[in-house]
């Protein structure tokens, strides 16, 4: 009832009850842009540029209990857009290849270290499967709101993230022979 309230007043033009709104989720917001954009910088000018928006389109909003999962829509798409950017302006570099030569070096030791580090993981996995699994698993997301957030079907998120887990199963060597069930062959 209370975020419901808070969006009416905001619709009336009361700007403190926008802010009320949005410090109430202001480190999931900042959690959610940071993992998109990397870099506190980025997420902050993710953040703000959601602030403007959210701002400008609160009228657009049709039911008032929607307001955080509307709200955080925005901030990814704002998140993409920035991404998309920054992507024309910086020439492609060179850090993909050094944290697969990580991964793939024959050094074990610098292998368990990088196994260990999940971010590097995800970079190998394709931009959706990244995106599903992050939003799932680092910012405890339930599937629908996920589907509602990227505008994708429930099965196609379920699937992307089925298949990134898979992906990183075999990155890390998780993936076992179901045959085999940990027996030894010819034995």
């Amino acid at each position: 009832m209370r975020v419901s309230h808070l969006v009416r007043q905001a619709k009336k033009g009361n700007k403190e009850a926008l802010l009320q709104l949005i410090m109430a989720d202001k480190d999931v917001y900042y959690r959610l842009a940071y993992s998109y954009m990397g870099n506190e910088h980025d997420a902050l000018d993710a953040m703000e540029d959601m602030i403007v928006t959210l701002y400008e389109k609160i009228d657009q909003l049709q039911k008032g209990e929607a307001f955080y999962s509307w709200s955080k829509t925005i901030l990814v798409n704002r998140c993409k857009t920035l991404l998309r950017k920054k992507e024309r302006l910086l020439p492609v570099g060179d850090e993909g290849e050094a944290s697969f030569a990580a991964l793939t070096d024959d050094n074990p030791y610098r292998y368990a270290e990088s196994e260990m580090n999940m971010e590097v993981l995800l970079s190998h996995l394709n931009a959706r499967q990244r995106e599903a699994i992050e939003l799932r698993y680092v910012h405890d997301l339930p599937y629908q709101t996920i589907a509602d957030m990227t505008g994708t079907p429930l099965g196609t998120i379920k699937s992307r993230i089925s298949q990134g887990i898979q992906k990183l199963k075999v990155m890390i060597g998780g993936e076992h022979d179901e045959d085999n069930r940990g027996e030894v062959k010819g034995a």
